[in-house]
């Protein structure tokens, strides 16, 4: 009897999803655990957001501990809470050094 192998799976031509599975606080956090020296425009390129929405999201972090600015002359520099357990049902009691360690690896 002769054995038929299953067809094969041509790849998708749909064009990916206009959504993300994170949210705009978790981009920001992660370009910011890799970047803390970014600027606002920068995190709003990135995210693909206005400045101004930046920095809504920039003090909402600030606001709930998962980030603080430290003033850098002109500048500003962020340091990440890594002890912060991260707010998310489904994160459990993950914090933030464990999340960013998952998506980013070894971090600076």
């Amino acid at each position: 009897m002769p054995t038929t192998s299953p067809p094969k799976k041509r790849p998708s031509r749909r064009p990916p999803p206009s959504w993300g599975f994170f949210s705009r606080h978790a981009l920001v956090l992660v370009r910011i655990a890799r970047e803390p020296e970014s600027r606002l425009r920068d995190l709003a390129e990135h995210v693909g957001v206005t400045e101004r929405a930046v920095q809504s999201l920039v003090a909402d972090l600030v606001k709930h501990e998962y980030l603080a600015i430290v003033k850098n002359g002109r500048r500003n520099r962020y340091r990440v809470n890594l002890r912060r357990i991260l707010h998310d049902p489904l994160a459990g009691r993950m914090t933030v050094r464990r999340f960013l360690e998952t998506l980013v690896g070894e971090l600076p």
